[in-house]
């Protein structure tokens, strides 16, 4: 059993409905040589691995990506970036633009060993704040946060004044952050944030 999969019977139940589970596809993986996405880990493309975590986890997942001719074959609901060349903070202020609902999910492509309990908490966690983030000693994950609707006019002043990083908005909203305590609750070993951005990342197994 892989680490995005859990034995927790809450599993099983009914995709959340209320936030859209949103898959980043924007990086043109030039440290890595090739598209990453498509790179085996345990015999399974990263992008598979997401889709099938976060499609466990929420009823409604998109792919945010300017190349959606390469992911047609998972059938899913797919956007182009609304302002492209802005990096991670573009694909969440699309996702944020697009989604049906009130929030999102947000993941990036290379992160192998997702934790849908963690998620899951995280969603959980939601009420009355408008983002949702991990954070372990001073490292953020902004790549594996919720974020609401109500972000999106501080994120687009950010990019209207030219500052593309994520967290420098988390001040602006009302943020949870969730702390290394809880997060080592669901993943002892923090497997859930590797990430993939060259090929010595690959984990062995």
């Amino acid at each position: 059993m892989s680490s995005s999969q859990s034995n927790d019977p809450a599993e099983k139940r009914t995709g959340i409905r209320d936030v859209t589970g949103v898959i980043l596809l924007g990086g043109k993986s030039t440290r890595y040589g090739k598209n990453k996405a498509f790179v085996e880990v345990c015999g399974i493309p990263l992008i598979e691995r997401v889709v099938s975590a976060m499609r466990s986890v929420f009823e409604h997942v998109m792919l945010v990506t300017n190349d959606p001719r390469e992911y047609a074959y998972l059938e899913l609901p797919m956007v182009e970036d609304l302002i492209k060349g802005l990096g991670p903070i573009g694909g969440v202020y699309t996702g944020l633009k697009t989604v049906p609902g009130k929030a999102g999910f947000f993941v990036a492509c290379d992160m192998p060993f997702l934790n849908t309990s963690l998620i899951r908490h995280m969603v959980a966690s939601k009420a009355g704040y408008d983002v949702v983030v991990p954070k372990i000693d001073w490292m953020i994950e902004p790549l594996h946060a919720l974020y609401t609707k109500k972000c999106i006019p501080a994120i687009k002043k950010l990019i209207d004044t030219g500052q593309l990083q994520i967290i420098k908005f988390l001040s602006e909203v009302n943020t949870l952050y969730v702390d290394e305590a809880q997060i080592r609750a669901f993943d002892p070993h923090l497997k859930c944030f590797l990430n993939i951005n060259k090929p010595k990342d690959l984990p062995m197994t």
